[in-house]
């Protein structure tokens, strides 16, 4: 946190008519959190096999980047996980302490690059979808796919990639639109309107398309076939409930349920939505 606070800080006290303002926008927008291991989340990991992946940086370091995984468990059945932005697995300590119970099963749970334990000073979308199209082609597509937040919208772009589907698909507050997300992030810290503009622009030439084609609603392209369970919050402000709504409204077949108040980064700590995830795993590995 201590880095981002300096981000934070930078940002606000530049002159933006420096045009090295933009490199600023950069990190503030691509650089994650991170946040030291809790004790008991330490513990958890040291109770895991541990495997080590890596993934291609496209846009910044331009190499293969190595990222960390973790193993619980040695059953038939493969729970995955992946995490959101500024997250890391030991953040699903409660998740994974509850998935552990469930017979004949393992879970399989890692820090994107650029995110908990592993290498990057920056990440963005591209990492977390190559991280868990990594992991499924390791490991074989999982029986349960699990994602939070950018998580979620990475596990829609990595299952783009392979013809087999997981039985079971859960999106925890999923992001739905990359490029209000920016715009979010820039306009919380007094960004001017130009100057997002200009970072939009950027992000477009390093990337080759725009921000706005990081879109949950043109990546899904699956049908009812795919049992899906969204959870999301009507009041979360990180992936507004606007978008989420429209978003389920033209896929009446995902199953979803709102948790009013549960908070875009607690909810996967909360024992009620843990509580659902456990009763709808047991009932389609049974």
């Amino acid at each position: 946190m201590k880095k981002l606070k300096q981000i934070l800080a930078q940002v606000k006290a530049a002159n933006d008519t420096d045009p090295a303002y933009i490199d600023l926008l950069w990190q503030l927008i691509c650089y994650s959190p991170k946040m030291p291991l809790r004790l008991l989340q330490q513990q958890m990991l040291d109770e895991a096999e541990r495997f080590t992946l890596s993934t291609y940086d496209e846009h910044f370091t331009h190499t293969d980047l190595t990222f960390n995984g973790f193993i619980w468990g040695s059953g038939g059945r493969t729970i995955m996980i992946t995490h959101g932005w500024g997250s890391k697995a030991a953040d699903f300590m409660e998740l994974i302490a509850a998935l552990r119970e469930i017979p004949d099963t393992n879970i399989i749970a890692f820090d994107v690059p650029g995110n908990g334990s592993s290498e990057a000073e920056l990440s963005n979308g591209a990492l977390f979808s190559g991280a868990a199209e990594a992991v499924i082609a390791e490991y074989g597509m999982p029986d349960v796919l699990i994602g939070h937040s950018m998580g979620g919208m990475a596990n829609t772009v990595a299952l783009n990639s392979f013809a087999a589907r997981p039985h079971l698909l859960i999106s925890i507050t999923p992001l739905i639109r990359l490029k209000e997300n920016f715009e979010n992030s820039m306009t919380a810290v007094g960004v001017a309107p130009a100057w997002q503009q200009a970072y939009l622009e950027s992000f477009t030439e390093l990337v080759g398309r725009p921000a706005s084609d990081y879109d949950l609603d043109k990546f899904y392209q699956f049908d009812a076939e795919l049992a899906h369970l969204l959870l999301y919050d009507d009041v979360d402000l990180i992936s507004p409930y606007p978008f989420m709504h429209d978003f389920l409204e033209k896929r009446p077949f995902i199953q979803s349920q709102n948790f009013p108040g549960a908070g875009h980064e607690r909810i996967i700590k909360s024992p009620e939505v843990i509580a659902l995830i456990i009763a709808k795993i047991n009932a389609i590995l049974e």
